[in-house]
């Protein structure tokens, strides 16, 4: 709980100009859904909230504490602008190693809480970009003995530290943090990218992974002879369960085809460059060490059941933008998902992957203290709680969408890892975007989701060069959707001026109906 001192911050800080923190209704009373993961994140100090809490010149009209992190982070380095202070950093891993700097205040400086706090959180970012096996600091003692001491086991990034070498494909690794004397001793940057295969011509089969359904496609030169789609629980920790339900409707399938030559696929979460399901989280509640016997090779048990063929598996959000270089011809392209999560990707101009993990989904977007928790991390202001089916969710009853208890935001089934009380939530919310008396509130939460995606955009650009982006999935469907890109580009034009070039992207019927399945069954190269 914040103290005395820090409320008083945070109303003198985080305030309107002319009043305190705006208050919100119980519907967006926090509630720590992701205490399984460990304890929430310690009460922002009164020097985070002096250097890092700003207002948007957008505002997110159901969610006015909003505090985008981009504009947080060009905030910071206005105030510490000429410090002759900075803290580096490097996150290698298998095939390449990320850098960052940031300049800092003085040890001794009396705000040097705000350098610290931001440090970490552009850290998690980049870790969650691009994985790591380990964090390397270069800088001022205090501030890397304080980041030393938040990225350990017991620490505010705990969650992350554990995470890594499962993500990593290396469960049984520490997630080793050292502070060294010079920047020297830091790895060079480097990438590894990914060519992906982009003919789907002979007999294949495609499947996506999601976490509400598996969809498993046929195709034959291209040509898509059979979709479906089979509901499943994600949550089952039986991997025996998910065994037989892929491989059940893949088999099912594969009855359209003479043959099956290869194998593409998506899931969400982490996939190594060999396709191994190194960290994927539509199994959450597999145990760990069973985990790595019967998950991990998973998608290469499921290829020798239709002969050993040639296999590629990747990140669902990746097959997303190799999908949207074949729809636009154009690459520099982000491709961002709003499905019962968040899932991102991105390829280059040459339509190759950067060979990143691109979990956008785990990144932080907001730093208002009072932002929402998840279910998948212990941390607040997590991204795929507002750029996936739960921004709409938490947002519907603020925008006047009449709900029945079980999926109000605060009931216990709407705290959880399952989708399906979000699932009809969302559909509760697109009806009552039909309904003329009250589409003028409605259309308040697209708009709220469109101030969060421009504001996410310009965060990633920092990162990516973002020439066009391609927003799909169930939350921008529908009249609402369009709602939500416009106040996108408002966003971009008022307060990035430099990315107004960023265009955006819908699916089109082809993309709709095929587009990801021929991208997913033309991975593997014949």
């Amino acid at each position: 709980k914040a103290s005395p001192a820090q409320a008083r911050a945070k109303r003198l800080l985080f305030g309107r100009p002319s009043g305190p923190l705006v208050a919100t209704s119980s519907s967006m009373a926090r509630i720590h859904v992701g205490a399984a993961h460990g304890p929430p994140d310690p009460p922002m100090s009164k020097a985070a909230m002096k250097y890092l809490l700003v207002r948007p010149k957008v505002p997110a009209p159901l969610d006015p504490n909003f505090c985008p992190l981009v504009l947080a982070k060009k905030q910071y380095l206005k105030l510490v602008a000429g410090s002759p202070f900075a803290v580096e950093w490097a996150l290698p891993r298998a095939d390449g190693c990320a850098r960052g700097k940031l300049p800092v205040l003085a040890d001794k400086h009396a705000d040097v809480e705000a350098s610290i706090h931001l440090a970490g959180v552009l850290i998690q970012e980049m870790i969650w970009q691009r994985s790591a096996s380990e964090l390397l600091l270069f800088g001022p003692p205090k501030i890397c003995e304080a980041l030393q001491k938040a990225y350990s086991p017991e620490g505010k990034y705990a969650f992350e530290v554990k995470t890594m070498p499962k993500v990593c494909g290396t469960p049984s690794n520490p997630f080793p943090v050292k502070i060294v004397a010079s920047a020297a001793e830091l790895p060079a940057a480097k990438d590894t990218k990914q060519v992906c295969g982009k003919d789907a011509s002979g007999c294949r089969l495609a499947f996506d992974l999601g976490k509400s359904d598996i969809k498993t496609v046929a195709v034959k030169d291209n040509e898509v002879l059979e979709s479906m789609e089979t509901e499943w629980d994600v949550t089952n920790p039986d991997p025996q369960y998910h065994w037989d339900m892929i491989l059940g409707a893949m088999k099912k399938t594969a009855l359209k085809l003479p043959r099956v030559d290869a194998i593409g696929g998506s899931a969400t979460g982490t996939v190594s460059g060999n396709s191994e399901a190194t960290w994927c989280d539509i199994f959450p509640n597999v145990p760990p060490d069973v985990y790595q016997e019967k998950v991990v090779n998973i998608f290469h048990r499921l290829a020798k059941e239709f002969g050993d063929v040639p296999l590629k598996v990747i990140n669902d959000g990746e097959v997303t933008a190799l999908a949207g270089k074949m729809m636009v011809q154009q690459g520099n392209l982000c491709g961002i998902s709003m499905g019962s999560s968040e899932g991102g990707g991105y390829c280059d101009v040459d339509g190759n992957l950067l060979g990143w993990i691109n979990e956008l989904c785990y990144i932080q977007l907001d730093l208002n203290p009072e932002a929402p928790y998840d279910p998948w991390t212990p941390h607040s202001g997590i991204s795929h709680m507002y750029l996936g089916q739960r921004a709409a969710t938490r947002l519907a009853e603020l925008g006047g969408v009449d709900l029945p208890d079980d999926l109000k935001p605060s009931a216990p089934g709407m705290n959880t890892m399952k989708h399906e009380g979000h699932a009809k939530c969302l559909k509760l919310i697109q009806a009552a975007m039909k309904d003329p008396a009250k589409e003028p509130q409605v259309k308040l939460i697209y708009e709220t989701i469109g101030v969060y995606l421009g504001y996410a955009l310009a965060q990633y650009s920092e990162h990516y060069v973002i020439e066009n982006a391609l927003v799909l999935g169930r939350v921008s469907t529908g009249s609402g959707g369009q709602v939500m890109l416009n106040k996108a580009k408002e966003v971009l034009m008022a307060e990035f001026p430099h990315l107004g070039h960023i265009t955006f992207h819908q699916p089109d019927e082809h993309f709709k109906r095929v587009g990801q399945c021929i991208a997913a069954a033309a991975l593997p190269d014949l």
